[in-house]
């Protein structure tokens, strides 16, 4: 009888698999939305599954910084920018890029020519909106690029902590406001502003690149073998979601929707955010491009001052590695 119930037991186990998944646990840097798309891609086509993983999708919001959740242990990866990640990881919370599904970057500048804004060189004098959590250190980068105070002075332009959305903008608080191009943007055209109103300056176009959306995990954790196996499928069937979600784009926006607890997420616009999320991760196959990282580093390293404190000084080795998407990828 005990052998009956032992090979009942292992047959339902590999009938079923449950008890063989690993359970993981990601934290998104935002809420529910295409910019994440290829996770819940990977969930709802069974990526995760073939891969024995259970994973958890935690969605982020204005009140969550994925780099605390992951130092007070609440996630095993997170989602963030290269800025926020080695910003923490001076400040003693030790995060690696394991993978960077993003390879262009989404983060932009729109501004009203109504309110005297056609180049950069009429920022001076200018109120500009800016996010912060971690979001505005590419910011200082580009204005310390241009040589322009942030503090308001004369000659400098006065920062406006910009709420997340496109507000500050339509009612004129701003004469300029940070925006993604698969997000804000849209929203301010749906608002009714035309193109041709506008005035938009992409930050890779005015040479300050800096890595979006990339995959980190706590150092320690990568010491563990299993841990490590465990990331290794994690980014194999993440990455299989992304290029799925770049594959059949209407498809992974009704999936995005579909996952969206809220209920906020309206088909149209996550159709709209997947078409230009797929033009980011494009050309990647997710792992970390070294002359990115250099690039995003000395972007840093040239606005370092009291109102960017990113980075003071180079990261060290240990802050990317490619053993998990070069296992994972191969």
């Amino acid at each position: 009888m005990k052998k009956l119930i032992a090979g009942a037991a292992l047959a339902l186990l590999s009938a079923t698999g449950a008890w063989a998944q690993d359970a993981v646990k990601l934290q998104l840097k935002w809420v529910t939305q295409a910019q994440f798309a290829g996770y819940y891609v990977a969930a709802a086509k069974g990526f995760y599954t073939e891969e024995k993983l259970d994973v958890t999708i935690l969605p982020g919001g204005p009140d969550i910084a994925p780099e605390q959740v992951i130092a007070g242990g609440g996630a095993d990866v997170i989602t963030t920018w290269m800025p926020a990640a080695l910003a923490a990881r001076e400040r003693g919370v030790p995060l690696v890029n394991i993978a960077q599904p993003f390879k262009n970057q989404g983060l932009s500048f729109v501004c009203r020519k109504d309110m005297g804004v056609n180049s950069t060189a009429d920022f001076p004098g200018k109120t500009l909106g800016v996010w912060f959590f971690g979001n505005e250190y590419p910011f200082y980068a580009w204005m310390a690029k241009l040589g322009l105070k942030t503090d308001g002075s004369p000659g400098g332009v006065t920062v406006l902590k910009q709420a997340f959305d496109v507000e500050a903008l339509l009612n004129k608080q701003a004469a300029c406001i940070s925006v993604m191009t698969y997000n804000e943007y849209g929203q301010v055209l749906d608002a009714g502003l035309k193109p041709e109103e506008l005035t938009f300056f992409s930050y890779a176009d005015q040479g300050v690149k800096v890595m979006e959306d990339g995959l980190y995990v706590l150092e320690q954790n990568l010491a563990d073998p299993a841990f490590a196996d465990k990331m290794t499928r994690f980014v194999r069937a993440s990455m299989k979601g992304w290029k799925y979600a770049e594959a059949n784009p209407a498809e992974a926006a009704q999936i995005v929707v579909d996952a969206d607890q809220t209920g906020l997420q309206t088909l149209e616009h996550q159709t709209y955010m997947m078409g230009e999320v797929a033009k980011l991760t494009a050309g990647g196959n997710g792992a970390l491009d070294p002359a990115d990282f250099e690039a995003t580093v000395a972007a840093l390293l040239a606005a370092v001052s009291p109102e960017n404190p990113a980075i003071t000084k180079a990261p060290d080795a240990g802050a990317w590695t490619h053993a998990i998407s070069d296992a994972a990828l191969k």
